[in-house]
């Protein structure tokens, strides 16, 4: 049985490395759609807010690109796992209450419990989206790999999922970008009719 909020016609949830460019997509997909018919929604959220509300520190700092954010992340990132180990969907059924759009895109998907989680919970409306970039793109939009980071659960759980429903590749090449966009859009725009 599907948690509290609305049933979804389409999940789509969006995973990739850290600097891949997984929240320009889906900004610009909801973008697109509008916020009336689509809901970003990000795993990070709840668990930057909880994580923020124990340690007593600023949550919307937690929630931006900073380097205030990049101080914490490996003690977050530690925290999660602890929550998580103890409940898998706990930050899943947090994200999803109360949201009444029809599509979700799930920014942040970062280990395969969380598909699982959807897909238990909504079935075949739920499909995988891989945003991949590669090591140079990510560079240029400010990626160091930081040991603990970048080779933990949170960065590489999802390396080896293989059967992604999609995969955007996103190496600096805007039309390439759009087009794949654009055949996104289409079957989104599909699963409204």
């Amino acid at each position: 049985m599907a948690p509290l909020g609305g049933a979804p016609r389409l999940v789509l949830l969006f995973s990739g490395k850290r600097k891949s460019g997984k929240d320009f997509v889906t900004e610009a997909l909801q973008s697109r759609l509008g916020g009336n018919i689509c809901a970003v929604l990000r795993l990070s959220g709840p668990l930057k807010e909880q994580y923020a509300r124990e340690h007593g520190l600023d949550f919307q700092r937690l929630l931006d690109a900073s380097t205030y954010k990049e101080a914490y992340r490996r003690d977050m990132i530690r925290w999660g796992e602890e929550k998580r180990q103890a409940d898998p969907g706990f930050f899943c059924r947090k994200i999803v209450e109360g949201v009444s759009q029809p599509i979700w895109l799930v920014s942040d998907t970062r280990r395969v419990s969380d598909i699982q989680w959807f897909q238990e919970a909504y079935g075949a409306v739920t499909q995988t989206v891989r945003v991949v970039a590669s090591e140079q793109s990510r560079q240029q939009r400010g990626w160091v790999f930081t040991p603990g980071v970048d080779d933990a659960e949170s960065e590489c759980g999802l390396d080896n999922f293989g059967n992604f429903d999609w995969v955007i590749e996103n190496h600096g090449d805007e039309q390439s970008l759009e087009d794949q966009l654009e055949n996104l859009l289409e079957f989104i725009h599909g699963t409204l009719e």
